[in-house]
């Protein structure tokens, strides 16, 4: 029997952390390949498109050239 440890070693700023095989740390050029890859996201909440098409407040308002609503009393209404 020999005495060396099942896994390889690797000395950390925190202190030897075992490598288990098959497994490869992960590199800076890793780290930076990931966050490359990443889709951009904005420094500041972006503010609602409430214009035009896009103003769901101006779907509610009524047609300028539609006829009055009838009373309810009305045998048509």
């Amino acid at each position: 029997m020999t005495d060396a440890p099942p896994f390889a070693v690797e000395p950390t700023a925190i202190g030897p952390q075992s490598l288990i095989p098959g497994v490869a740390p992960i590199s800076l050029g890793d780290r930076l390949a990931q966050r490359a890859a990443a889709p951009l996201e904005p420094k500041r909440q972006q503010k609602p498109c409430d214009l035009g098409l896009f103003d769901l407040h101006a779907r509610t308002q009524l047609d300028l050239f539609a006829p009055p609503p009838l009373p309810s009393g009305t045998p048509d209404g």
